[in-house]
């Protein structure tokens, strides 16, 4: 029961954990990383944002396909994550959770579904965009996706040469110059 036990909260961020990972490709490469290790990433991205934040944040995975998924509720370093249950999608959550917890409290949901924003702004929660949370995640300082980003950054092809195949480059650009 997410409310009783942070019944003191005032602030939520509730995440569409696919969502985001499909609208942050430079940091999800799914062609090279398994949906496990996307989630894995994510969490730990979401929980050096948290503290930083300091917002309770509330991850919701759909599960809805799994058959006779009962849905869980586990901890990622303070982070709630939610998988939900057979037949109840990440959105279907969410809109039940602004509608019954969203009385005195800030509520924003990071999602790039156009539906479910408004959804969530007609219920009283606050909307925000993946590239809106991706620049919030990186104001924080040590924040994992900080250094995966300048890592890609830095993925110069002159990096991956060997010192003969510099050379060989060098003496082209020199005679080209």
């Amino acid at each position: 029961n997410i409310k009783a036990k942070d019944s003191g909260m005032r602030e939520y961020l509730i995440i569409d954990g696919y969502n985001i990972i499909n609208a942050w490709p430079d940091i999800f490469d799914l062609d090279r990383l398994s949906m496990e290790d996307a989630r894995k990433r994510l969490l730990d991205i979401l929980s050096d944002y948290q503290g930083y934040s300091g917002r309770r944040i509330v991850v919701v995975f759909d599960a809805h396909k799994v058959r006779e998924g009962l849905g869980s509720l586990d901890i990622h370093d303070k982070i709630k994550v939610i998988f939900t249950r057979e037949n109840q999608t990440a959105d279907n959550f969410i809109e039940r959770f602004v509608k019954n917890y969203g009385a005195g409290k800030t509520i924003r949901v990071a999602t790039g579904d156009y539906l479910e924003q408004k959804t969530v702004l007609q219920k009283g929660g606050f909307r925000m965009t993946p590239s809106e949370l991706k620049i919030e995640v990186l104001k924080s300082k040590n924040n994992p996706a900080n250094k995966m980003l300048k890592n890609k950054e830095r993925d110069f092809l002159e990096n991956r040469l060997t010192g003969e195949q510099r050379s060989m480059f060098e003496a082209l650009r020199r005679r080209r110059d």
